[in-house]
């Protein structure tokens, strides 16, 4: 428990507890951060050794994708053991120095619990599917087969074909919404949630400060198993499966997204509060995630936050996007507190995804921090890397190697990050990395844009400095939302004073007045543009423009 916290006065303990709310949240994918013992694959030493540089970004807190004992079969995300560290990634020693290196910097540790579904190698599953009658059993989704013999219902795989696998051992199909080789967890068996339970125990009297929930919304099946309805093309969206992918045609209601999902989520949440630590969930669904996301989040009893897909979009975020998704949010629920991503390590970056100059991803990295909700970023972006190109031959994502060449997996995005631009891995190792560096990220390492006053990598600490700098846009609310063509605008309150901003997500100039009130310009460390004495501001392309008005 963070004593700190728990001697403070009654409103520092108030304020305390929300250190999440408006929290800039670095996530690192530790296979390709950094290499402390040259076998070519990050770990959590190369991670400690790095901290001073996440530091110096000014996050408030790291998201460690998970480093936990694995078969490696979708690279982490495939757990046998919650509890321990994967020998390739260290010890839990070497955790438990991620964890003393990053509070005595000030910064914050989340990781990623995948709590959906095992590897088939964990223990559980390996008792689990021996027989009908043994005491894990009904841990995980075992169904009987139709009379022919096929699937018990027509759910589909995120990574394609039937959510079923037959089992010879016990006769019947297991479900797993992702890999075969990673089974789901009964969440209607309370043993089940319990064991659940003790995994998040565990790491919080590790000195956790919270975690990154994987498929939030995945938890619970339909107990009936009901089939799901078909979804009209017209629906289709493949922002969380690639359109190759027939997982898009069908409207998921009955394999995902269960009411029963809630209570568990307030069960979570009741372990958190003693150690003043909080959670944000992946909200995977194309149809509903502001709702879901709006679910999970309000009433202060379920997780602090969540993150839907609608910034993860293969289209270009634009102003009129913007607005609707922002309008969609506080019809759902006004308290809801979001946690906005433009990349991580499943989906394209967002500067090759969106086709971005580098005046535009300044300019989106700018909105980011303004908007209102929590932030996270993921390794590299503040260098403004582009997708790596990563031939077929050195593919490791079975995703991308089952949907080639349509869909050329996630790898582009988890290459290993770039620190030195002379050496030829980039920094991150000194032998051969387990995925290539990308040449045209070279140019881009963190060595040659630390000293840049001009360079991405000071943008992105500019704004993160901005953001800590205003209460507003921190965790102020956000009100008078409008766009027209390529402008958005918007004003971001809070006691202390109110932030007006506006942004010209497009090529155009334009121009138009400010509102009335005392205003200050601020920003201009991160390129905002001043309205001149008339009260006109004027934005060329990928300007925008900011400015503070103190209270009455």
């Amino acid at each position: 428990m963070n004593l700190a916290v728990k001697d403070a006065p009654a409103g520092a303990q108030e304020v305390a507890s929300e250190w999440w709310r408006g929290a800039v949240i670095y996530q690192i994918y530790p296979r390709s951060y950094q290499d402390s013992n040259g076998d070519g694959i990050g770990d959590l030493a190369g991670i400690v050794s790095r901290l001073p540089y996440i530091a110096s970004l000014g996050v408030d807190a790291i998201w460690i994708s998970p480093f936990f004992t694995s078969p490696m079969k979708d690279f982490g995300y495939d757990v046998s053991d919650y509890c321990d560290v994967d020998p390739m990634f260290g010890t839990l020693a070497d955790f438990d120095a991620v964890v003393a290196k990053a509070h005595d910097l000030g910064v914050k540790v989340m990781i990623d619990l995948v709590l959906s579904h095992t590897a088939e190698a964990h223990p559980w599953f390996e008792e689990s599917r021996a027989n009908k009658t043994n005491p894990k059993a009904d841990w995980y989704v075992w169904a009987e087969a139709k009379p022919d013999g096929s699937p018990p219902n027509n759910w589909l795989s995120i990574f394609g074909g039937s959510a079923w696998q037959w089992d010879g051992r016990r006769m019947q199909y297991y479900l797993h919404n992702f890999l075969t080789s990673q089974p789901d967890l009964n969440f209607h068996n309370p043993d089940v949630v319990e064991a659940l339970l003790d995994v998040e125990r565990f790491w919080l009297k590790r000195g956790v400060d919270g975690f990154r929930l994987d498929t939030i919304n995945f938890y619970y099946a339909d107990a009936q198993l009901r089939d799901n309805p078909a979804l009209p093309p017209e629906r289709r969206n493949d922002s969380i499966a690639p359109s190759v992918n027939p997982y898009n045609w069908q409207e998921h209601i009955y394999s995902k997204n269960q009411p029963e999902n809630l209570e568990f989520l307030r069960k979570f949440r009741a372990e958190l509060n003693p150690y003043n630590a909080a959670a944000v969930g992946e909200v995977g669904d194309a149809q509903r995630g502001l709702e879901i996301m709006a679910e999970y989040t309000s009433g202060g009893d379920k997780v602090q936050m969540c993150y839907p897909f609608e910034l993860l979009q293969p289209a270009r975020l634009t102003a009129g996007g913007l607005a609707d998704v922002t309008e969609r949010l506080e019809q759902s629920a006004p308290d809801a507190w979001p946690c906005w991503a433009y990349s991580n390590h499943d989906v394209t970056r967002h500067i090759t995804r969106w086709g971005l100059s580098d005046a535009a991803a300044r300019l989106y990295a700018t909105l980011l921090m303004c908007m209102r909700g929590s932030v996270c970023l993921y390794q590299g972006e503040e260098l403004g890397l582009p997708e790596a190109d990563v031939p077929f031959e050195d593919l490791q994502d079975p995703y991308g190697i089952q949907f080639w060449p349509e869909y050329k997996g996630r790898d582009g995005c988890r290459t290993p990050m770039v620190w030195e631009q002379s050496n030829l891995n980039g920094g991150f190792s000194d032998a051969r990395p387990w995925l290539p560096v990308s040449s045209r990220h070279l140019g881009r390492a963190v060595g040659v844009q630390l000293d840049d006053a001009g360079s991405m990598l000071n943008h992105y600490r500019a704004v993160i400095a901005l953001r800590h700098t205003h209460a507003a846009l921190a965790s102020g609310e956000l009100r008078d939302l409008s766009f027209e063509a390529d402008v958005v605008c918007f004003t971001r309150t809070d006691p202390s004073g109110d932030v007006f901003c506006a942004f010209n997500m497009g090529e155009t100039p334009v121009q138009f007045a400010m509102p009335d009130g005392r205003w200050t310009p601020t920003g201009a460390a991160v390129g905002a543009v001043t309205a001149d004495a008339d009260g006109i501001a004027r934005l060329g392309a990928w300007q925008c423009c900011l400015a503070v008005v103190a209270p009455e």
